[in-house]
């Protein structure tokens, strides 16, 4: 490989905070909005123009799941309160029961008015926000990180901070400060495949529920909807397994995937179309990434065509947007102080220094085919994440919040969901402000003052 050395350069230093989050994705936002609600002084940076992450700019939609059982919510906190905001405002029913089974309950949101809520919330928290900033380098003092290097349209910039929290979903700040990482399954480093999401307008749902009526062994069903389709205030499809396999066969679709998979949005004939699949490319090189994305946009070419000549209820249908970003399921983790392991989440076990709740099953989507394997839990169960999963082994000054804590390929696979993100920003956001208030490192600080807070502001441990 060839290199350009670069000259030796002085960056401004453009903030000192007491708590800095980079990624504004659910982790990233909650843990802002947290902190600043705990009288940090807290600074969010974002990549790009507005925040909500994967569910905003992915559209990976409905968020799931807040519910271990229909009666039992198990991520309260700052994410229930985004729910009510978007519910305010007209963008969403709130919980209502997942039609395919997967969980207790699913979410649905306009994505339009989920940005306008975390925008409102992080506004009234106090926390301050700087968009369209890229994260490039974390700043040391030996192993402390204490800040990180951004760039944007004024350049180079430093922003200084007693606590740092990578929320990146990539683990991109604890990388590059050489934290040890792992990448995919342990077996042979593959991820979980990234999916281009889109939404399509004008879907005929009561054509779509007479298709399921006459041929209900062909869809994923939970028994409520195989009772009384009409019942659900939102439907999800997974399904229409034999004209897929018609199409494959006739050369019209690719086998990217086995199904139909979508979800209605609030909205009456909108749909969040989730089919395409992407194998064996990395969401942190460049030029997988772009690859990826390009062929995101093939498949998702492809369905949009078969969705309207094949599939009941689609023939009006059109497709009215492509995600901003390609959908990615599954990067790097931080090797952690703990980790989150498979029978952690399967038996559903509570650690004493939990917290974190999560309750969606393991969602394995092969990271070498077209299936899709879920591995539940007891009904009912659900289980916490222990503190040290969100501490990296050799650095101070730095907490991971998302996708990327510590966790096997198989528990990751559960706890990458949105509710489960927005659980471990909240508790990121407060253990940075009770680490500046107590002018320890967070690794030090006392995981029983900080559940206590935790479950004092309404979140669940």
């Amino acid at each position: 490989m060839d290199f350009v050395t670069e000259p030796k350069r002085r960056t401004p230093v453009a903030a000192d905070v007491d708590v800095l989050v980079c990624g504004g994705g659910p982790a990233g936002y909650c843990a802002a909005i947290a902190a600043a609600e705990e009288g940090a002084g807290a600074l969010l940076v974002e990549r790009g123009s507005f925040l909500g992450g994967s569910a905003t700019q992915a559209l990976v939609l409905p968020l799931m799941t807040f519910h271990a059982s229909p009666s039992e919510q198990i991520v309260r906190g700052v994410g229930q309160r985004l729910v009510e905001e978007v519910m305010r405002l007209g963008g969403g029913p709130g919980h209502v029961p997942d039609p395919l089974g997967c969980a207790a309950t699913i979410t649905p949101a306009d994505p339009e008015a989920l940005k306008q809520a975390v925008l409102g919330l992080t506004a009234r928290s106090g926390a301050r926000l700087l968009l369209q900033s890229s994260v490039v380098a974390p700043l040391l003092s030996g192993r402390r990180v204490c800040g990180a290097i951004v760039e944007n349209k004024s350049g180079r910039q430093a922003l200084r901070a007693k606590v740092v929290v990578d929320a990146t979903g990539d683990a991109d700040l604890a990388f590059r400060a050489k934290a040890p990482c792992v990448y995919g399954r342990e077996s042979d480093a593959l991820a979980q495949p990234m999916t281009l999401m889109f939404r399509m307008s004008g879907v005929d749902g009561a054509a779509v529920r007479a298709a399921i009526r006459e041929n209900p062994d062909d869809f994923v069903l939970s028994p409520e909807a195989r009772r009384d389709l009409d019942s659900l205030p939102i439907l999800a499809v997974s399904g229409f397994f034999s004209l897929v396999r018609k199409a494959q066969a006739e050369g019209r679709l690719g086998d990217f995937r086995d199904r139909v998979l979508y979800f209605e949005l609030p909205r009456a004939g909108e749909v969040i179309v989730n089919m395409t699949r992407v194998l064996r490319r990395s969401g942190v090189d460049a030029a997988q990434l772009t690859a990826a994305s390009l062929e995101g946009y093939e498949q998702a070419r492809q369905a949009e065509e078969f969705l309207r000549r094949d599939v009941p209820g689609f023939s009006r249908a059109r497709l009215v947007e492509l995600a901003s970003q390609i959908g990615v399921r599954e990067t790097r983790r931080i090797v952690g102080r703990a980790t989150l392991g498979t029978d952690d989440v399967l038996e559903g076990r509570l650690p004493a220094d939990g917290v974190a709740r999560g309750a969606f099953p393991i969602d394995l989507h092969s990271p070498d085919g077209s299936g899709l394997t879920l591995k539940r839990m007891k009904p009912g169960a659900s289980y916490s994440i222990p503190y040290g999963c969100l501490l990296p082994k050799n650095l101070e000054g730095l907490l991971v919040a998302g996708r990327a804590i510590s966790a096997s390929h198989e528990a990751a696979a559960s706890a990458r969901l949105s509710p489960t993100c927005m659980a471990l920003g909240e508790a990121a956001g407060v253990a940075a402000a009770l680490s500046c208030a107590r002018k320890l490192p967070p690794s030090k600080l006392k995981v029983a003052e900080l559940r206590r807070r935790l479950l004092e502001r309404g979140a669940v441990v």
